[in-house]
Order: C-alpha cells, then structure tokens, then sequence
C-alpha cells in the first residue's frame, strides 16, 4: 500500500534500531475469516522503516497509514511529546506482524512525523526487545523449555 518517507537514519545515530513490520486492519481479517469480504479486501500494509522507539509507548502510525487501513477511532488521550502534553487518537484492532510474532493492539496517530514507531508495549508483548549494540530486534525465547511470559 503505501511508502513511508523515512530520514536516513542508518548510521547516524549510535544504538538506533529500524525493524521491518506489517500492519493489518483486524477487523477485516476477521469479516474475511466469516466471509464477509473476501482476502483481497483486507487492508494492510508493509512498513519497511519503522523506527524502535523505547520511550514510546504504543504502536505509532503516520495518519495517511491509519486512513490506508480503515482502522476504527477509539477515543482521544493527553499524549506526552518533546513539544509538552498533547492531545492525541487512539485507534483500535491494528493486527502487527513482526517476523513469526503478531498480536492485535491500539495504536496512537501520529500528526508530526511522516514514519512509523514501535513502542515498548507490543514489544513486551510480542518478546521482542532491543538490542542496540548490534542494532536489530532481539526474538526472546517461546519454545517448550523457556518463554517469555509469565504468570508469577
């Protein structure tokens, strides 16, 4: 669908991760699953430059990507941004897909910035986690000896 306008971040900034993600509209996927809509119908999009961003807290997607997908307002939250406290949309059902990994999440709009960012939320709980020495997302563990979720 569509192209994000990314900076060219790769090797400017030491520890800076940029991870390759799809978005998909979940509640297309699920009319399709019953037939609603057909596969074809289902909104989603390839986001190649997505950037980590630890400070953040949700999925963060560019307005244009949000409309591309359909996705459903949820309602409206104060925000915290370099800028101070800002009022922000909260979207819901966004399916995201990170390698083998995918959940289904809110995500906040983003008004400012032309790309995509990945907060610390999916990421705890997709296990996924930063590594900022060899630049890359890190897969943690989910096999029949250790996992990364706990109930302790």
């Amino acid at each position: 669908m569509g192209k994000l306008i990314m900076p060219n971040l790769r090797g400017k900034q030491m520890g800076q991760v940029i991870v390759t993600l799809t978005v998909t509209n979940r509640i297309d996927q699920v009319l399709a699953q019953r037939g609603f809509i057909s596969l074809e119908e289902v909104r989603y999009c390839s986001l190649n430059d997505v950037l980590v961003d630890t400070g953040a807290t949700l999925l963060c997607l560019p307005a244009n990507i949000i409309s591309q997908l359909g996705l459903v307002p949820g309602g409206e939250a104060n925000v915290e941004t370099a800028a101070g406290v800002k009022q922000g949309r909260i979207f819901r059902d966004v399916e995201l897909c990170i390698g083998e990994r995918r959940g289904t999440f809110d995500c906040l709009e983003l008004t400012e910035v032309p790309y995509a960012l990945l907060g610390v939320t999916p990421m705890e709980v997709l296990g996924l986690e930063p590594d900022l020495k060899n630049r890359q997302l890190r897969v943690l563990p989910m096999n029949s000896e250790q996992t990364y979720l706990s109930i302790l």
